[in-house]
């Protein structure tokens, strides 16, 4: 019998901020999932026997390991894999993360407990904008500096993408005196080829998430791969081959979506997220009092 994945989460960030929540509905076995598109509830299975990996994503893992939920899962029989985002710090773009050598320590806590293959670091998004005076600029200055300590931990994985300009983006910035640019694709194409030779000298890989149509005018000797931020044939291997490898047909497979199928846990309107990221497409606000709400 093939089991599921539970993906936690695209729509918030969970071990940051609802690690008590989702802790409750773990151990009562399901979760109640509501369709962002039309609110159709659903009922999620996720028991250990029922579920192969539970994927985490997130830009702070602080509280998911100082709680101790990380040994807490483990114990219960779940199995662990994360996508965790570390970007160059910038105080408008990413206003609710910790600071990067926080953050740095956290991932060197995970690959000591969890080890470096159960782990992808995501630079994303790639951002270009212009500031109250103008001035261009972008959010790419540190990547080195992150890659190096990246790779000394033994990750061989980066995905990154361009950031989506979404209209309440467009809003959100504009308020904060930002206005994103979608760059010339000979730029992007220029942006690319340095970040790879960066991770090239260190031994990892460049994974685009979600840009068919540059991954189409790369150059081939670049070696940069589409990427699956749900990875199934990897937690195949991991974990063992009971796991669905098809494609996930609810995420943007015509932009390049790689990920496989998945179950994804977070909601929008009840999981608001504390990061405030300018950038994103989700729901940031302030985060309940009491995370363990559910609906």
């Amino acid at each position: 019998m093939q089991r599921i994945v539970l993906s936690a989460s695209r729509r918030t960030d969970i071990p940051a901020f609802y690690m008590p929540w989702f802790m409750t509905r773990i151990k009562r076995g399901d979760f109640q999932v509501i369709n962002p598109y039309n609110q159709k509830r659903t009922r999620i299975a996720a028991r250990p026997d029922q579920v192969h990996t539970i994927v985490f994503w997130s830009k702070n893992f602080g509280p998911f390991l100082n709680e101790g939920y990380a040994e807490e899962l483990v114990r219960m029989g779940y199995r662990l894999f994360f996508n965790f985002t570390i970007n160059a710090p910038h105080a408008v773009l990413e206003p609710g993360v910790p600071a990067l050598s926080e953050r740095l320590d956290q991932l060197t806590r995970l690959v000591a407990r969890f080890g470096a293959t159960c782990i992808q670091w995501r630079f994303d998004p790639i951002c270009y904008f212009k500031n109250r005076a103008g001035v261009m600029e972008n959010n790419l200055a540190r990547f080195p500096e992150i890659a190096e300590k990246v790779a000394a931990l033994g990750i061989k994985v980066c995905i990154t993408s361009f950031v989506d300009i979404y209209a309440k983006v467009d809003k959100r910035s504009a308020t904060a005196g930002i206005t994103f640019v979608d760059p010339p694709t000979s730029q992007k194409i220029e942006r690319i080829e340095a970040m790879a030779g960066v991770l090239k000298k260190r031994d990892m890989v460049l994974m685009l998430c979600c840009e068919k149509e540059l991954m189409a005018k790369l150059p081939a000797r670049l070696s940069v791969r589409s990427a699956a931020c749900i990875p199934n044939d990897r937690l195949a291997a991991l974990y063992g081959p009971d796991i669905s490898l098809r494609r996930d047909g609810g995420q943007r497979t015509a932009a390049g979506c790689g990920c496989r199928t998945a179950k994804d846990v977070g909601d929008y309107p009840r999981h608001p997220c504390g990061h405030k990221c300018l950038f994103c497409y989700a729901n940031p606000g302030p985060v309940p009092s009491d995370p363990r709400i559910d609906e």
